[in-house]
Order: structure tokens, then C-alpha cells, then sequence
């Protein structure tokens, strides 16, 4: 049992059901011995600019040393929320459309990818029904809990579908994950079998808990407020290439979020320092990613790995700290922040975890292969992508078909197509549609029109080609698109991700929420 380490723009194009391509990604001849090793990380409430390689000012040189060697995407999607994310990731489906946590209607890429003679193991955070290794994992270790203490843990804990407690002084879960995942790597580098690692870091996710030298490290450093760090971050990021400033302005804070020199000094203080524990968190993630990458270059498996990386959310407004006295390396305390700094996290975009706006669904993700990479290192590429996509890449990577049945019971039809083409540097045919859902917030985007409605309140229309930020609604101009695209969305809500009929009820005219006005 491994111990942790001491802790130190386009036109509207109406498309028809495309259940033939949908159905079936590209698939490869690929031998046995040519296999690709699969690794998935995924990182928990980790907002689009949070890292480096991203226009962070954290420092996450493992992971930006990865975006330097791979291909960093700009146009990524995941789901809004943690649970409906995961599902996604898994099957290849929307959320609803696979069975929810349930995934009754879907198969699993661990599943799928065993079936074909992979090892397959995952470590970290499940947050769905049943137990990963009743969803083809072979190993797992990790919490079923949706959030965990970070030093203590939960009773949710298994090993291999065992309870799991053996918590010490020592224990720390971001730590935990990697010292596993490398024990699970290794067991299928001594089987000589191809290798499937799912990572589901549970950071940076609350409570904000770090280490007390990784939280000492950034002390300060946020001092200057959150509308300074984030102005820093968007420059970084026109710098970077990442957003042509002309088509991406940086979106104004909402009502919501307060002035910096409004707030008191004391309140200056305890906003730069549970910042401070953000960052730190991170900075522990980038570590412990780094330490997976450094074994598997250790191991010579490295070259003939595809990594892929990303995050389940936008970054997480949630107020719900109580032991606010306590530091965040104490297992008592329970920090988290809010508006401000998660307003940072989702830089340039507006909203958070939860809604349908970019700052909602945009995600940081991050193809590595080295043997397989065919575009120029470093490239970052525009091409929109969603989390129903790793089940294809999976699939097309280890030359295996996507299944009509599992265990005698229909499933629905691959929703995906494989990211591959963008590591080998290619155009991929766009999705027809790309599908939101969370609550009473919808989104659905075709081409480069997206529409949008925030907790249920009107629709908004964007071009996004135009303006990513979505700080300039074309509703009012644009209103047969509007129609045409809005209805798209409950055709698919309704046939596709099959929500009852108690979610497919008509938008309000009215703006729903407090505090949904952003400044000018």
C-alpha cells in the first residue's frame, strides 16, 4: 500500500439527426502493440484561467510544460456542474441521456476499453452510483462523495470496492490520488498490458484545504484585489495567443461583485488569503500531475501515453465557509470563496459553475501524446470540444468500435467524435449541435451561434466567433435565429437528453436572479 509523501463565426445552419456519424467515432487500425496508454485527468471547480498555460499567475509549470508539448484547446466544454460532467466523460453521452449518476442507458470507457484487453484503473473522486469498479474500472481507489475533507477524508473511501480508512498524519487527498494512480500504472506495466488511468482530482474544489507550505508560499501575492488579477490574467492570455482581444473583450464584473476598495481591510485580508489556499491547491495539483508524468517518462511509457486534461466546471461562486478562524491547512477549517475570486477563475468570460455561460461550461483541457502528436507542439487550437468527446478519443485511440448493447440492454447511441484529428494537427467535421443543461440553466450552440438563459430568465443569442465573452446580445436582431436555435434546444432536451416534462417548461421573460445585470 503506497504511502503519501510528507506533507511538505458563422452562418445558422439547421441540421437534421446525424445518428449514423454520431453513432460510430473514427476508428483506427491499431495493433495490440501499437496501443496507446490512456491517461484522463480531470480537475474539480478549476476555472478556465487557472493555470499558467492558461493566463494564470499560480504556478503550474508540470501542466504548462504539457500544453508546451501537446496542444492546448481554447473551445472546450464540459457540463457546468461536477456530477453531470463526470457522466459525460464517461459515456460519451449527455447527462440525462446516459441515466444520470445511474449511467443505465450508457457504457463506460473503462468498460469498453477492458473489453478490448486494457488495464484499466482510476483514482480520486466518482461522485455517481455504484462503485468504479462496477463500471469496468479494475482498480480504484478514492471517494464516491461529490467533496471530502482533504486531510481526513470521508467514509466513502474504498480501495479496490473496499472501504478504505487508513487516514494518518500524513494523509492528503491530492497526494493520495497520484500515489495510487502510479501503483496502478505500474501493475499494468509489470502485465505488460496497455493501460487506461482515470485521475479525478478532487481539487481544487472546496474546502479550500492546502498544505501549510504550499498556502505560505502565495501569501500576499493577492493582495491587490481580484479586479487587478484579473486584468493581469486577460492580458496574459492576449499575450499567450489564446483570444484575439478585438473578438474576446474582457466581460465587466457583475453587480454582485463588490468593489475591492469597498470592502474593509479586514475583509482584504480574508479574501487575498482564501486565495491564497485556491492557489495553493492548484499548486499542489500541478505538483502531484508532474510526479505522475516524471514516473511514467521513469518507466519509458510516457512516449506512447495520451494525456488528456481538463476540468469539470467553471470556477465555483459558492459561499459556505464556516471555520474561518482556523487556517486551511487545519482539517477543521471549511473555506471557500465566492463571487470575486471565482469571477477571476472564469477569466474572460462571465458567470460561473452552474450556469450556461462560458464561464459556466469553458474548460482548460490539454492533449499530450508524443508519439502520436502531429501538430506542431504548443499550438493551441480553436475547434470546439466537449467532454462527450473522450469516450470517442478513447474508442478511436485503442481501435475499438463503440457497442449498440451492453450486457444484453440497449444503450444510447456515442454522442462524441474523437479528438484525435486535432492531435494529428486535422480539421474535425463540427458537432451539429453542442447540447447544455444544469437546472434551470440552458445553452446550445451551433457553429458559432450560441443561445443562452441564465436560471431560466429569457434567451440571449450570441456570435461567438465575434464576441466569446458574450458581452452583446444579438436577441433583438436576430430573432428567426433566435427562434430557430431556441427551439433546437428543447427538440434535443426532449429526444435526445429525455428531461421530463417538468424541465422543458418555457423560458421567463423576465430576468431571473439577483444581481444579473453587468456593469458597462
Amino acid at each position: 500500500m503506497p504511502k503519501n509523501r510528507p506533507a511538505l463565426g458563422g452562418r445558422l445552419v439547421v441540421l437534421c439527426w446525424a445518428w449514423i456519424v454520431l453513432a460510430t467515432p473514427a476508428v483506427t487500425n491499431v495493433s495490440a502493440a501499437e496501443r496507446p496508454n490512456i491517461v484522463v485527468i480531470m480537475a474539480d471547480d478549476l476555472g478556465f484561467s487557472d493555470l499558467g498555460c492558461y493566463g494564470s499567475e499560480i504556478e503550474t509549470p508540470r501542466i504548462d510544460a504539457l500544453a508546451k508539448n501537446g496542444v492546448r484547446m481554447t473551445q472546450f466544454y464540459n457540463t457546468a456542474k461536477c456530477h453531470s460532467s463526470r457522466v459525460s466523460l464517461l459515456s460519451g453521452l449527455y447527462c440525462d441521456q446516459a441515466g444520470a449518476e445511474s449511467l443505465q442507458h450508457a457504457t463506460t470507457f473503462a468498460r469498453e476499453l477492458k473489453k478490448a484487453g486494457y488495464f484499466t484503473a482510476m483514482a480520486g473522486k466518482w461522485h455517481l452510483e455504484k462503485e468504479p469498479t462496477d463500471q469496468g474500472f479494475d482498480r480504484y481507489f478514492g471517494h464516491l462523495s461529490g467533496a471530502t475533507n482533504f486531510f481526513t477524508g470521508d467514509n466513502t473511501f474504498r480501495l479496490n470496492g473496499k472501504p478504505w480508512s487508513d487516514f494518518d498524519e500524513t494523509f492528503y487527498t491530492t497526494i493520495a490520488n497520484t500515489d495510487y494512480a502510479i501503483q496502478f500504472a505500474d501493475e499494468a506495466i509489470d502485465a505488460e498490458q496497455p493501460f487506461l488511468l482515470y485521475v479525478a482530482h478532487n481539487a481544487p474544489h472546496y474546502p479550500l484545504h492546502a498544505l501549510r507550505q504550499d498556502y505560505e508560499k502565495y501569501l500576499g501575492r493577492y493582495d491587490v484585489g481580484w479586479a487587478k488579477i484579473r486584468q493581469a490574467r486577460y492580458e496574459k492570455q492576449v499575450s499567450l495567443g489564446l483570444f484575439d482581444p478585438n473578438h474576446t473583450p474582457l466581460s465587466q464584473p457583475a453587480n454582485h461583485v463588490p468593489a475591492w476598495e469597498s470592502l474593509s481591510e479586514e475583509d482584504r485580508v480574508w479574501e487575498s488569503h482564501r486565495m491564497s489556499a485556491y492557489a495553493a491547491m492548484v499548486d499542489r495539483l500541478d505538483q502531484e500531475v508532474g510526479r505522475l508524468v516524471d514516473h511514467l517518462s521513469k518507466k519509458q511509457v510516457l512516449d506512447n501515453t495520451l494525456l488528456v486534461f481538463v476540468s469539470d466546471n467553471g470556477a465555483c461562486p459558492f459561499e459556505r465557509t464556516h471555520g474561518k478562524d482556523l487556517p486551511p491547512y487545519d482539517p477543521k477549517s471549511y473555506w471557500t470563496y465566492d463571487v470575486g475570486w471565482a469571477h477571476v477563475g472564469n477569466t474572460p468570460f462571465r458567470f460561473y459553475k452552474q450556469n450556461s455561460h462560458e464561464g459556466g461550461i469553458a474548460s482548460p483541457a490539454i492533449l499530450h501524446w508524443p508519439a502520436g502528436m502531429k501538430a506542431k507542439a504548443g499550438s493551441i487550437d480553436t475547434q470546439p470540444g466537449h467532454l462527450i468527446d473522450v469516450m470517442a478519443t478513447c474508442l478511436d485511440a485503442a481501435g475499438v468500435e463503440y457497442p449498440d448493447k451492453v450486457d444484453g440492454r440497449p444503450i444510447e447511441p456515442l454522442m462524441g467524435q474523437s479528438l484525435l484529428p486535432i492531435v494529428r494537427g486535422e480539421t474535425r467535421p463540427l458537432h451539429p449541435y453542442l447540447y447544455f443543461h444544469f437546472g434551470p440553466n440552458r445553452g446550445l450552440r451551433i457553429g458559432d451561434w450560441k443561445v443562452v438563459s441564465y436560471l431560466g430568465g429569457p434567451w440571449e443569442l450570441y456570435n461567438l466567433a465575434e464576441n466569446r465573452s458574450e458581452t452583446v446580445d444579438q436577441s433583438a436582431s436576430e430573432k428567426e435565429r433566435l427562434e430557430v436555435m431556441s427551439q433546437k434546444w428543447f427538440e434535443v432536451a426532449k429526444d435526445v437528453d429525455k428531461l421530463p416534462e417538468k424541465q422543458l417548461k418555457p423560458v421567463s421573460k423576465k430576468l431571473m436572479g439577483n444581481g444579473l445585470k453587468f456593469r458597462q
